[in-house]
């Protein structure tokens, strides 16, 4: 039996400004290849939104203000990552490309049903 391969979901966080730059980082690294005959690629979901943060005294802030609590639209970018490399390296590119000096991204491991 061939094994199998695990999946990754990984989720961030990203003002509209950032997210060609975001999207073009993360499939650099191999993030929203889809398995299978059809060759899928640069696939994701994106949704809108608004976050919120109020930046501490030693933050560096991009938006807003030290102390002063920050309401940003942004759009959350939902993709699959085939293996767990792929999805370290799609995070360590969604770092380097994000204008946050902290994005706020989530990483799930896929259970196969």
């Amino acid at each position: 039996m061939a094994a199998t391969v695990q999946r990754f979901k990984l989720v961030f966080f990203v003002p509209q400004s950032a997210l060609q730059a975001c999207k073009t980082a993360i499939f650099g690294a191999g993030a929203g290849r889809y398995p299978g005959p059809g060759g899928y690629t640069e696939c994701a979901f994106t949704s809108k939104g608004v976050g919120q943060f109020r930046p501490g005294d030693a933050a560096n802030p991009n938006i807003g203000e030290v102390g002063k609590l920050e309401e940003v639209e942004e759009l959350r970018v939902e993709t699959l990552c085939m293996g767990r490399e792929v999805a370290a390296r799609a995070v360590e590119a969604l770092k380097k490309a994000h204008p946050y000096e902290e994005p706020a991204y989530e990483v799930y491991k896929l259970e196969d049903l």
